[in-house]
C-alpha cells in the first residue's frame, strides 16, 4: 500500500490540488468548505502546510504513517513530503501554506499540533485577509504572532506509524479496514511464513509499537470522525470493537486527555 491509497480511496471524490507558482506572501490561506468526503492525489509542496479544519476531521497519509486531526488539532506537513489528504463530509478547511524561511522546521515527518482557542481564532481571522496582506502593518504583525503560536503549539502523538515491510503493511491495512476485529496474530504470522513471536518482534521494530498498541491507537483514531459527526458514545464504542462503553471512555481519556463526550462537545 502506498500513500496514494486509503482503505476506500477509489470510492471517494477526488479534490484538486491548487497549482501555485509561489506564495504571494510568507503565509497563504487556503479556504475550502467541502460537503462530501473527498481525497487528493499524492502530492507535495515546496512550502510547509498546516492542514487545519475548523469543522470536520482531516486524515493525512504519508509513507511514514497516518495522521488525523479534528478541530482541536492540526497537522504540519513538511515541505517536499508527498502526502494525500482525506476529509470527512461537511469539512470547513482553513489550511495555511507557510514559506520555509518563515517557520523553520527541523523534523522531516508530519506533526500533529494542539490548536488553542486563540490560535484557532487567529487562523480563522487570517483566512479572511487578502492574499497580499500588508506585511509591514498590523496584518504582518498578526501573521508573526500566529507563526510563533504554531511553533510553540504542543505536539501530540496522534498518529499511526506505517511499516515499510509489505507484509506488515497488509496487516495494518486489515486493522484499519476493520478496527473492531480482534488480533489474528496466528493467521497473520502464517501468511508471512514466520512464528507469532517473530511477527510481534518485526512489528515492534518497524513501527515502535506492539500490534496490540497499534490496534488500540487505530481504534481510538477511528472513533474521532464518528464522534465528530454526532454518533453516540455507545455506538462509537461498539463500532470500534469495545465490549463496554466504560472501557472505551477510559481508553479514550487516557490517550486524548478528555472523555469522548467532552471531545464531541
Amino acid at each position: 500500500m502506498n500513500i496514494a491509497e486509503t482503505t476506500r480511496a477509489r470510492s471517494l471524490d477526488r479534490r484538486p490540488v491548487p497549482e501555485l507558482d509561489g506564495l504571494p506572501r510568507p503565509v497563504y490561506a487556503r479556504v475550502e468548505d467541502i460537503p462530501q468526503r473527498t481525497t487528493t492525489r499524492a502530492h507535495s509542496h515546496p512550502w510547509l502546510q498546516l492542514s487545519y479544519a475548523s469543522r470536520g476531521v482531516l486524515q493525512i497519509r504519508t509513507n511514514q504513517g497516518l495522521f488525523m486531526a479534528p478541530p482541536q488539532w492540526a497537522i504540519l506537513v513538511p515541505a517536499g513530503l508527498r502526502h494525500t489528504v482525506v476529509n470527512t463530509p461537511g469539512t470547513e478547511m482553513r489550511s495555511l501554506y507557510i514559506d520555509t524561511g518563515a517557520l523553520p522546521v527541523a523534523d522531516d515527518a508530519c506533526q500533529v499540533l494542539a490548536v488553542s482557542d486563540l490560535l484557532r481564532e487567529m487562523i480563522r481571522h487570517f483566512s479572511g485577509l487578502p492574499a497580499e496582506y500588508d506585511e509591514s502593518g498590523a496584518e504582518g504583525r498578526l501573521v508573526q504572532v500566529m507563526l510563533d503560536m504554531v511553533a510553540a503549539a504542543p505536539r501530540e502523538a496522534f498518529s499511526l506509524p506505517w511499516p515499510s515491510d509489505p507484509g506488515l503493511r497488509r496487516i495494518c491495512t486489515d486493522i484499519l479496514a476493520s478496527p473492531h476485529q480482534g488480533l489474528r496474530a496466528q493467521e497473520w504470522s502464517e501468511s508471512m511464513g514466520v512464528s507469532a513471536r517473530t511477527l510481534e518482534r518485526l512489528f515492534l521494530r518497524h513501527t515502535g509499537l506492539s500490534m496490540r498498541q497499534w490496534r488500540l491507537r487505530a481504534r481510538l483514531l477511528a472513533a474521532l470522525p464518528l464522534l465528530e459527526r454526532g454518533d453516540s458514545v455507545t455506538d462509537v464504542a461498539l463500532a470500534c470493537g469495545y465490549e463496554s462503553t466504560s472501557s472505551f471512555i477510559a481508553s479514550f481519556r487516557q490517550f486524548f486527555g478528555c472523555t469522548p463526550g467532552r471531545f464531541a462537545a
